[in-house]
């Protein structure tokens, strides 16, 4: 399915992505709120989320199933090329292209074959998942509709090897990100997160917590309501338990409390040396004293 006819894809200049190293950037709309299944089995079922006037519809085919939350590493990938180009005076454009190679090593996946089936397995679902939502626009009573991906494509060359690949990012998603206060710098370690939630969690955290020193809070039934998961509160607080015991979020430190029959999760920046910070988010790791 293509969203984008070839009269819009004409008329978008060719961004091709920046090499090496750059500092992972996330969305914050897509890190405070539930677009994204947290499962890495299939699910159909779509995601209806209604708080106050924010409302967002998420729906998935048969045939591909929901984008994930790892899909979504190609999306902070895209907005990382969009930000670094942006900073260094770079034209951009929602028509970016890249080697499968860059993509995989940026989000610290394998680059092997199977590595690159997986990563268009992705960039199926991101295509294939349609997403209506009232955030960003100027009457809450209007609605935006679009995929994540709107089209890609392989090029290869006349042995069939890959080349590369070009995608269209929507306009909604472009938007948000050229935005600077709508794009936040995330920890490298987020890649290494193997689990749903607990990368689901560090992204909430990151866009409510930051830095400050004191920290954020959230009732454990209104986190399980913004996750969108399908399981139970009672299984959503159990896997919370889970990850407070092994404090897996980089820079930050979770802690349980209830008080008054409810169940609260407090989460606090760990303070660390702004150097280190620095090279941890091009991918250096701070050498133990």
């Amino acid at each position: 399915m293509s969203i984008t006819g070839p009269s819009v894809r004409a008329q978008l200049d060719l961004f091709r992505s920046i090499p090496g190293d750059i500092a992972p950037r996330d969305a914050q709309d897509l890190m405070a709120w539930p677009f994204f299944s947290l499962a890495k089995s299939r699910r159909i079922h779509p995601i209806d989320f209604r708080m106050g006037e924010t409302w967002i519809l998420v729906e998935a085919t048969a045939e591909h199933g929901m984008a994930t939350i790892w899909d979504a590493d190609v999306l902070i990938w895209a907005a990382s090329q969009i930000v670094e180009a942006r900073d260094a005076g770079r034209p951009t454009s929602r028509l970016i292209a890249a080697t499968p190679h860059e993509i995989l090593a940026f989000t610290e996946r394998g680059t092997g074959k199977a590595s690159y089936e997986r990563l268009k397995a992705a960039l199926d679902r991101l295509q294939s998942t349609t997403v209506a939502t009232s955030i960003r626009q100027p009457s809450q009573r209007r609605r935006h509709r679009f995929s994540w991906i709107n089209e890609w494509k392989e090029r290869l060359d006349g042995a069939g090897r890959p080349l590369g690949i070009e995608m269209i990012v929507p306009d909604w998603f472009y938007a948000g990100v050229l935005d600077q206060a709508l794009v936040l710098t995330i920890d490298r370690a987020y890649f290494s997160l193997t689990g749903g939630l607990e990368r689901w969690l560090y992204r909430i955290v990151r866009k409510h917590g930051g830095r400050q020193g004191g920290g954020w809070s959230f009732d454990v039934s209104h986190l399980h309501l913004k996750s969108g998961a399908l399981s139970p509160l009672k299984r959503f607080a159990f896997e919370l338990r889970g990850i407070v015991h092994r404090q897996p979020l980089p820079g930050y430190v979770l802690v349980l409390e209830r008080a008054y029959g409810r169940e609260r999760l407090n989460f606090t920046p760990i303070p660390i040396d702004p150097f280190e910070a620095a090279m941890r988010r091009v991918g250096f790791k701070a050498v133990d004293k």
